[in-house]
């Protein structure tokens, strides 16, 4: 399967031959499902903590006598039935991460890639930002006829690229990554995803 290649001003300079194997795989959902439940768990902290009836600090003494006053009997101020007491079965710090194998993470990214063909653009590089300005970063997603969410992937210390980083960074819907980074979730929340001539050999010499 073929792209056209097109420069960062909008203009084709040619085509280029898309790995069937990475770009045009049959989308597997349930895989994708999988290690995006993945990503978004293991970004949690997991941090949350409350204090049993044992770890709240007082209650020691017995708060009135067992018998004789009509209340009910209470051994201690720091049960979960007062203010100020424990809580029964609060949340602990833990870890909510899950691991996936390696093939099924590998087919999880050809699945979002091959379902992202469509608004998929390949530009040769982003040589034509000869300044850091975000004006001319404006200029090129205009060119390429890009709007909403955009995915750029591309190898930001390579000569080429090297003004795209701080040209992008003021533009809230442009995110930045790089070849090695990709992943499930960017790719499938993103309106048009950019990838330059470099990243798609690196990439499909790491999913192939």
């Amino acid at each position: 399967m073929s792209k056209e290649i097109l420069s960062a001003n909008g203009e084709k300079l040619g085509e280029i031959t898309l790995a069937k194997e990475v770009f045009g795989v049959e989308p597997n959902l349930h895989v994708m499902h999988l290690a995006l439940r993945r990503q978004l768990n293991n970004a949690r902290q997991g941090s949350a903590c409350a204090k049993t009836r044992a770890e709240v600090s007082g209650g020691g003494k017995k708060p009135w006598k067992q018998k004789g006053t009509g209340r009910a009997r209470a051994g201690s101020l720091r049960s979960p039935l007062f203010v100020g007491g424990g809580v029964i079965f609060g949340p602990k710090p833990r870890d909510y991460s899950f691991s996936m194998p390696q093939k099924a993470r590998k087919l999880a990214l050809k699945s979002a890639l091959s379902s992202r063909n469509d608004q998929l653009v390949i530009v040769k590089d982003f040589s034509s930002l000869t300044e850091p300005k975000t004006k001319l970063m404006a200029s090129a997603l205009k060119s390429l006829k890009l709007s909403g969410k955009v995915l750029i992937v591309a190898d930001l210390k390579a000569a080429e690229n090297q003004n795209l980083e701080l040209a992008a960074r003021n533009i809230p819907s442009v995110k930045l990554l790089l070849p090695s980074n990709l992943n499930v979730k960017d790719l499938l929340e993103a309106d048009s995803v950019v990838i330059t001539e470099a990243a798609v050999k690196d990439i499909t010499e790491r999913l192939s």
